[in-house]
């Protein structure tokens, strides 16, 4: 008869147990993270609400309100993968767990039928008399004296057992009670996206409405298309202009300061300085010859991702890039930067800390530049400013405030370069 546990099998739980708790942390930083986007995209669902009702209560129908729409629609489709994520997420804990449940039965069976043995030997030699009968009934020395260590260590490894057959007792239960909560959190869930399919569906039904309304109004869409077109181009060919200038600027001073220090070199070493100046690169590179220019550069470059948005609550309506118009069919619109929808007289502030570089008036607004050694942000379509050429700022630091136009939008364009170069705002702002 076995007395006591195999040492595999006595760890075998304890094992499963430490798997256990592992693989819950795992999916609860999982199941956590996706709760906080999905608490996030809400949010943008709601402020999104408000704009929308603000919108319905002029009665007319815009291209500006269709945008507003059509946001709402993305941000709803993310809200629905989240949750179809989640409940995979759940999905597959819940198998897990039942694994481990099932795991965990058969441990603390086989704990409490080696247990019984262990009770059942203490039983018979609870005697002296059978004590010392089992010592002496060794064959020899050696087993008598193992057999007698064996009987003074058995009673604290019995109460260990026990312990440890209650301890996986309540670790079995709280697994139990979590697989539950498990199943009522996916139940909810399912409810959830379900409730928000059927919102959807509503809200492309009112898509379809809007389009089908803005499209008998082609010759003025158009009309608006052109018009955006132009002053695009105008602003981009403005911002180029600026951007050269920087380049051409920061070249010829970083020619000047290798022409002064050829010369010193030369004169320390009693030989003619060269002649000619030494050519220095006229790509945006050169913004970042300098210590400084170089440090700012890496600094940027380090918070891709993580940016502050340029307006405190705002909501992208036009994204980055080339893309079919809402409304027309073959008809493509190019945005360089992203149109953000805020609220009315709402403060613009930088997204980081650099240097104004070019503050210019277009078409009755405002267009701010801004260098961050290589890199720049635009912030256009601007009411006010509230800073000037030269000016060194920092980040979150207020520069002007937005636009409304007639009909009540308030949109900021915001753009972010790489010398000339026109970059997705999306991938450098924080989520």
């Amino acid at each position: 008869m076995k007395l006591l546990l195999n040492k595999k099998d006595f760890y075998c739980a304890f094992v499963c147990l430490i798997l256990l708790g592992i693989s819950s942390i795992a999916f609860g930083q999982s199941r956590d993270e996706l709760e906080k986007k999905k608490k996030q995209l809400n949010q943008d669902i709601e402020y999104t609400n408000k704009i929308l009702k603000q919108t319905q209560e002029k009665k007319a129908v815009s291209l500006k309100g269709l945008r507003v729409l059509n946001s709402q629609i993305q941000t709803r489709e993310k809200v629905i993968t989240n949750i179809n994520t989640q409940i995979k997420v759940i999905s597959t804990q819940i198998v897990e767990k039942n694994r481990n449940i099932s795991s965990l039965q058969q441990q603390l069976e086989l704990l409490k039928k080696e247990y019984s043995s262990m009770v059942l030997f203490a039983f018979r030699n609870q005697s002296a008399y059978n004590k010392l009968m089992f010592i002496f009934a060794a064959n020899d020395f050696n087993q008598a004296y193992k057999r007698m260590k064996y009987l003074q260590q058995f009673g604290t490894y019995r109460r260990k057992q026990a312990e440890y057959i209650e301890r996986t007792k309540r670790a079995l239960n709280v697994k139990v009670m979590e697989l539950n909560t498990d199943k009522k959190d996916k139940n909810s869930l399912l409810g959830e996206e379900q409730k928000e399919k059927t919102t959807l569906t509503k809200e492309k039904q009112k898509q379809t409405q809007v389009v089908g309304q803005l499209q008998s109004r082609e010759k003025v869409l158009r009309q608006e298309i052109a018009k955006k077109q132009r002053e695009a181009q105008k602003l981009n060919k403005a911002i180029q202009d600026i951007i050269r200038r920087e380049i051409e600027e920061a070249r010829k001073r970083a020619e000047e300061e290798a022409r002064r220090k050829a010369e010193a070199e030369a004169k320390a070493k009693g030989t003619t300085a060269p002649t000619t100046t030494p050519k220095t690169s006229s790509g945006s590179s050169v913004l970042s010859s300098t210590p400084e220019g170089a440090k700012l550069t890496a600094d940027f470059e380090s918070n891709r991702g993580r940016l502050p948005w340029p307006v405190e609550k705002g909501i992208i309506v036009e994204r980055f890039g080339v893309h079919p118009h809402p409304v027309l069919e073959k008809v493509e619109i190019n945005n360089d930067g992203v149109d953000i929808k805020t609220n009315s007289g709402a403060s613009v502030r930088a997204v980081f800390g650099g240097k104004v570089v070019a503050v210019t008036a277009m078409f009755g607004e405002y267009a701010i530049l801004i260098s961050h050694g290589e890199y720049f942000t635009v912030y256009s379509n601007l009411r006010s400013v509230s800073v000037s050429k030269g000016q060194m700022i920092g980040v979150k630091q207020a520069i002007g405030t937005v636009s409304t136009d007639a009909e009540g939008n308030s949109e900021l364009n915001f753009q972010v370069r790489k010398g000339a170069t026109a970059l997705n705002p999306e991938y450098w702002l924080a989520n």
